[in-house]
C-alpha cells in the first residue's frame, strides 16, 4: 500500500479513497508517494520559507503506511512483507532478489568508470599497467563510496539507495589541474578539496533553507537533461568524430530501448523489475549477433587487478591549483542536496535536509579522500541510479549495498572487469538514456510543488534553466573565456542551481523585506 499522509491540523479520518497510489511502481513519470507530494522533504515552499500546513503532514507509521497493514514489498507483483514500523527502504530482501537488482545497478552504471578511467588515460598518455591500476581503483573506490552511502556508517551516508562513481566535472578539472600542474599536484588538489568540504560543510548547512523545492527542481531538471545527452553520445559518438551517428550503433541504442520497452509492458512482477537489465542484456545479445562486439579485450591478462596506492607518487599541496576544485566542491554540495531529496522522494522516505544532506556530502568527501591516495579524481554521489530505483519500484538500500559489494568485487578480478567493458558504449546509452530521463520527470515533479503558479517562480524557473541549459545545448560557447572561468560556467547544473538560489533569494527573501520597510515609512508618513 501507498504512502498516506494527513494534515496534522485535520481530523478527516482516512478513508480508501485517501490511499489512490497504486502498488504498481508505473512507468517512469508516474506520481510520487503521498508523502512526498505533500512536501515531506523538509516541506519547503515556492518562496523558501515553511508552510504551517505542510510541516504538520505526518505518516501514519514508520513506514508509510497505516498501522497494523503489512509493508507490501517493492514493485509489482511482489509480495507483503509483515514488517510494520519499517520503511521499505531500511528492510532487507530475499538474498536472490537483492543479488539481481545489484547486478542491475552494476551493469547500467559499469560504463562511467569505465569511460573515466579511458578517457583519463588518453588524455594524459598513461600506460597500459597503470590505467589498470587506475580502473581496478574506480571499481573499488565506487563500490566502497556506494556501501557508504547506502549504510549509512555513523553520521556519514545518508542510509538512501544511492551509488558513487568517478567522472564528469570534477574529472575535467582533475585533467586540466594534472595538465597544467603535473599529476601529483592533482593527488594533492583532490586532499585539500575533500578537506575543505568538511570543512565548509557547517556553513553550507546553514544556507539549505535558500534551496527550496524551486532550486532543486530547476536543478534535478538540468541534471537530468545532461545525463540524457551523456547517454546518448554514448549511443552517437562525438560530433565531428569519426563515426559520428554509425546507423549500427544508432540502431543498437534504439533496439535497446525497444527491448527495455517491450519487457516493461510484457513482464510482471520480478521480471518487471529487471526490465532495465533485460533490456541491456537482450541489446549486448543484438550486438553479438550483428559483430559489433570487440571480444578481444576481454582475454588475457591476469585474474586479479589490485589497485595501486599513490600511482603518481606523494601528493604535492598547492592551494591555488587547488582553487577551481574546491569552488566546484561547493556546487557539487548544491547538487548533492538535489540528489538527496529527489532520492527521498522516489523512495517515499521522509528525511531532515539538514541533517541527512550533510551525511551525503561527508560520504562524497571521505570517499573522495580514499580515492586520491589511489590516483583517482573527485568521486562524487550519482544521480543516475536514481532513475533505476524509480523505474523498478525496487526501494531497498540494501540492493545498492549489493551493487557495492559487487564493484568491489569486479575491481579485483580483472577478468570481470574485462568482460563488462567489451559492451558496446551503444546499448550502454540506449539503457542510460531511459533511466536519465527518469530524472527529468522526477525535477519536472519537484517543480510541480514549487507554486509555479507565481509569476516570480516561473520567471526564477526560466532564467535559470535557460543559463543552466545553456552550456548543455551548445557545447564551447565559453571557449573563449580563461580556463578557470570557463571551468565552472560549463558545470551547467552549478549555473542553473547558483542562479536559481540568487534569483530565490532576491525575490522571494529581500524583495519582500525591502517592499515591507517601504510600506511602514509610507504609513508612519501618512500619520
Amino acid at each position: 500500500m501507498a504512502p498516506v499522509t494527513t494534515p496534522a491540523t485535520s481530523s478527516r479520518p482516512a478513508t480508501d479513497t485517501d490511499s489512490a497510489e497504486p502498488t504498481d511502481a508505473g512507468p517512469p513519470g508516474a506520481r510520487p508517494p503521498a508523502d512526498t507530494r505533500a512536501g515531506a522533504t523538509d516541506s519547503p515552499t515556492g518562496d523558501g520559507t515553511h508552510s504551517p500546513a505542510r510541516e504538520g503532514v505526518t505518516l501514519s507509521a514508520g513506514d508509510g503506511t497505516r498501522p497494523g497493514t503489512p509493508t507490501v514489498d517493492d514493485g509489482p507483483g511482489a509480495h507483503p512483507v509483515d514488517r510494520p514500523g519499517i520503511h521499505p527502504v531500511d528492510q532487507s530482501r530475499p538474498l536472490g532478489r537483492i543479488l539481481l537488482f545489484g547486478i542491475q545497478h552494476v551493469l547500467v552504471m559499469a560504463a562511467t568508470p569505465i569511460s573515466a578511467i579511458f578517457l583519463m588515460s588518453a588524455t594524459l598518455r598513461l600506460g597500459g599497467e597503470l590505467t589498470v591500476d587506475l580502473l581496478s581503483a574506480a571499481f573499488v573506490l565506487s563500490g566502497a563510496g556506494s556501501l557508504i552511502q547506502s549504510l549509512g556508517p555513523w553520521k556519514v551516508g545518508p542510509r538512501l539507495p544511492f551509488m558513487m562513481l568517478p567522472g564528469g566535472a570534477p574529472l575535467i578539472l582533475f585533467l586540466a589541474i594534472a595538465e597544467q600542474h603535473g599529476l601529483p599536484t592533482a593527488t594533492g588538489s583532490v586532499i585539500l578539496t575533500a578537506l575543505f568540504s568538511f570543512v565548509v560543510l557547517p556553513v553550507f548547512t546553514r544556507l539549505l533553507r535558500f534551496f527550496p523545492a524551486l532550486v532543486i527542481g530547476t536543478m534535478i531538471v538540468i541534471v537530468g537533461v545532461n545525463l540524457v545527452k551523456v547517454g546518448a553520445v554514448l549511443v552517437t559518438g562525438q560530433p565531428g568524430t569519426p563515426g559520428f551517428a554509425d546507423p549500427v550503433n544508432l540502431g543498437l541504442g534504439l533496439a535497446t530501448i525497444g527491448f527495455t520497452v517491450v519487457f516493461y509492458l510484457l513482464f510482471t512482477g520480478i521480471l518487471r523489475q529487471l526490465a532495465v537489465m533485460l533490456g541491456l542484456l537482450a541489446g549486448t545479445a543484438l550486438a553479438a549477433v550483428t559483430g559489433a562486439i570487440d571480444a578481444g579485450g576481454a582475454g588475457g591478462g591476469g585474474l586479479v587487478s589490485l589497485p595501486r596506492l599513490t600511482p603518481f607518487g606523494s601528493p604535492v599541496f598547492h592551494l591555488v591549483a587547488a582553487l577551481p576544485l574546491m569552488l566546484y566542491s561547493v556546487a557539487s554540495m548544491a547538487e548533492a542536496t538535489g540528489q538527496t531529496v529527489i532520492n527521498a522522494e522516489a523512495v517515499g522516505k521522509k528525511i531532515d535536509r539538514r541533517t541527512d544532506v550533510p551525511k551525503t556530502v561527508r560520504g562524497d568527501a571521505l570517499t573522495s579522500l580514499l580515492g586520491a591516495f589511489f590516483g583517482l579524481p573527485l568521486m562524487v554521489t550519482s544521480g543516475e541510479n536514481i532513475g533505476i530505483v524509480r523505474v523498478t519500484g525496487v526501494r531497498s538500500r540494501f540492493v545498492t549495498a549489493a551493487a557495492g559489494v559487487f564493484l568491489v568485487v569486479i575491481g579485483f578480478l580483472a577478468p570481470v572487469t574485462r568482460a563488462i567493458s567489451v559492451i558496446p558504449s551503444a546499448v550502454v546509452g540506449g539503457t542510460a538514456m531511459v533511466v536519465f530521463a527518469v530524472i527529468t520527470v522526477l525535477g519536472i515533479q519537484t517543480l510541480g510543488r514549487s507554486d509555479l503558479d507565481r509569476h516570480t517562480s516561473t520567471f526564477i524557473c526560466a532564467v535559470a534553466l535557460a543559463l543552466g541549459l545553456l552550456p548543455i545545448l551548445v557545447p564551447g560557447v565559453y571557449g573563449r573565456f580563461p580556463s578557470s572561468v570557463r571551468i565552472l560556467l560549463e558545470s551547467g547544473v552549478a549555473v542553473g542551481a547558483f542562479v536559481a538560489a540568487v534569483l530565490n533569494i532576491l525575490f522571494h527573501h529581500i524583495r519582500p523585506g525591502i517592499a515591507a520597510r517601504l510600506t511602514v515609512v509610507r504609513t508612519e508618513g501618512d500619520r
